[in-house]
């Protein structure tokens, strides 16, 4: 067995690379394949934004010409600027049940990564914000809302049998039209708006979401608070972003909290179009985008991906408001279903405030570290 770091712009090693996890999850009815031009975009160094600041490895690990297992290594220096840190990140690991292959991978990245420095190396964690975080350690059963990592069961031991130990932890809840949500919500929410002014803005079109997403920018990162292992966004990660959701947003789903005149909070939802990427195997065209658009019509599931508020209106109640709005996407709209994706062990007053609107913990991931 052997260890290869891929030539980016080698054609056939980068399709090796993408190639291999649909091998590997080819008989997992739950796996949701990535879009595929999106999955190609972190090996183009010209073009991704994250190589302005930062740089990545990818790796395989091959017996002869097969591959066995890949993963790719960061060092994001705006990740460790702002957490005051010297780490690197580990990202799309997938492998076959080998030990050895999986601990050649992360040896090869960890001296790549002492030649830089850096101390530890935590993941998984991808190269933007947006990008899902953790391992699935439990929850196996569940189809992953669109972005989230999903894994096998023995990826657990393979990580943790080449050294790393768990640091943290994320939880994903399911909500749907029957979950007994506390009425108490709604009425703190309504008495939010008339006496402190509170209102929610919603969008009507996708021109008006393409404006309110360089909005939802300034409200992410304010709204991060003491917020740990995170990084403010950039303008062009919300681009980025912008025109991922302008594919199959529902505008209405996005929702701005203000206080008076002033944008204060923000709910990100979105349909989920998991079913329709696992039909076409994640390829829009040439037919895959007409199996998507039927999809967004008919799909009766949403992603709750975000939702924050600014951090001095929290004790104000704006954590009810958002709650309120979270169900309210549910029970006020054509959709049945929505999973409420990874709350972190960090944030742990939302974490028991999700256990105690009802809403059903079906999904952990865990993220980890190893000292270099």
């Amino acid at each position: 067995m052997e260890i290869i770091e891929i030539d980016t712009t080698d054609r056939r090693m980068v399709k090796e690379f993408l190639d291999l996890p649909f091998r590997i999850y080819r008989n997992i009815p739950q796996w949701v394949p990535p879009i595929r031009m999106d999955a190609r975009q972190p090996l183009n160094r010209k073009k991704f934004p994250f190589y302005r600041d930062n740089d990545a490895i990818f790796l395989l690990a091959r017996e002869g010409d097969r591959s066995l297992g890949r993963v790719a290594i960061l060092e994001n220096r705006r990740f460790n600027s702002y957490n005051q840190r010297k780490a690197a990140a580990f990202y799309l690991f997938e492998c076959e049940e080998n030990l050895e292959a999986a601990r050649g991978m992360f040896d090869y990245g960890a001296e790549w990564a002492r030649k830089r420095g850096l101390e530890e190396m935590i993941g998984p964690k991808g190269f933007t914000v947006f990008d899902g975080l953790g391992l699935l350690v439990e929850g196996f059963d569940y189809r992953p809302a669109f972005g989230q990592p999903y894994h096998m069961p023995y990826y657990q031991r393979l990580v943790e049998e080449s050294g790393f130990d768990c640091t943290g932890e994320l939880i994903t809840g399911t909500m749907d039209e029957e979950t007994e949500f506390p009425g108490k919500i709604h009425k703190i929410a309504e008495l939010l708006k008339e006496r402190r002014g509170f209102s929610i803005a919603r969008c009507e079109s996708r021109r008006e979401l393409k404006k309110v997403m360089l909005q939802l920018k300034d409200l992410y990162n304010d709204s991060l608070g003491e917020t740990r292992e995170n990084v403010p966004v950039t303008d062009e990660e919300v681009q980025a972003l912008s025109q991922q959701l302008l594919w199959f947003a529902d505008p209405k789903l996005i929702k701005i909290v203000m206080k008076d005149e002033a944008a204060v909070g923000f709910l990100l939802a979105y349909p989920d179009v998991s079913a329709a990427l696992q039909k076409t195997k994640g390829r829009l065209f040439p037919f895959g985008w007409l199996v998507l658009l039927v999809e967004l019509r008919w799909t009766k599931w949403i992603n709750i991906n975000g939702a924050g508020i600014i951090e001095k209106y929290r004790g104000l109640g704006g954590t009810a408001l958002l709650f309120s709005e979270m169900y309210k996407s549910v029970a006020e709209s054509r959709y049945r279903k929505a999973d409420i994706v990874q709350i972190g062990t960090d944030n742990k007053n939302m974490q028991r405030e999700i256990r105690d609107l009802g809403i059903k913990i079906n999904k952990f991931h865990r993220v980890y570290s190893r000292a270099l």
